[in-house]
């Protein structure tokens, strides 16, 4: 797992969300955009501390869905929502596309995360992810998938009162971005941790380790 962060998310508001999203792991449905895997690990920060690392938990079999806006910044009922469970890797893995920005927002995808594999468990944590300025910069100039479309006012992350509110308390909700193949225009996967609210019984992993 990259990105691994080792503080409590915050929460964020739950903007455009939707209850009841399809189970799905490809949640693209025909929108134009460049593509986009994302793995979402979930993990529980635990006390256990030494003066070399910080341990975390795992955590399996839970809920994840996700939701963003298309190339031109808009939401839709259906298109780019979705949900699915980690696996037994604390790992959620989506095929989307990245967002475009929004009328208010800079470009980010929303999380939410459900306290077991039930669909109607408890909520126990929303969230909002980000991408740096630079990334979102290279995205906007690429035109063949419709992002040159979008008439927004773009928002950059600096002046986006909820990037400020995601990354309190040490948190970083940038999510890391690789090429593939080296060529962008092909796609991109992108990783981020997320450490909710909640405490799992789950193997220990150590902090910035990879997850396979």
């Amino acid at each position: 797992m990259l990105n691994t962060n080792c503080v409590l998310a915050p929460e964020t508001p739950s903007e455009d969300y939707t209850a009841n999203p399809p189970v799905r792991v490809d949640v693209t449905e025909g929108q134009i955009g460049v593509a986009f895997t994302v793995d979402i690990g979930v993990i529980d920060v635990t006390t256990l501390q030494t003066p070399y690392r910080r341990l975390f938990t795992a955590l399996s079999i839970v809920v994840v869905e996700i939701w963003s806006a298309n190339a031109v910044g808009k939401y839709g009922t259906t298109f780019l929502r979705g949900a699915t469970t980690t696996g037994s890797n604390g790992i959620a893995e989506f095929q989307t596309i990245f967002p475009g920005y929004t009328s208010d927002s800079a470009n980010h995808l929303n999380i939410l995360v459900r306290s077991s594999s039930s669909e109607s468990s408890s909520i126990v944590h929303f969230g909002r992810l980000f991408f740096t300025d630079p990334w979102s910069d290279i995205i906007d100039m690429y035109t063949v998938d419709g992002y040159n479309k979008n008439t927004n006012s773009r928002v950059r992350n600096a002046n986006d009162p909820i990037f400020a509110v995601a990354n309190k308390g040490g948190f970083n909700s940038i999510i890391d971005i690789e090429e593939i193949h080296d060529d962008w225009p092909e796609g991109i996967i992108g990783y981020i941790s997320i450490p909710p609210p909640i405490l799992l019984d789950a193997e220990l992993n150590v902090c910035n380790s990879r997850l396979l």
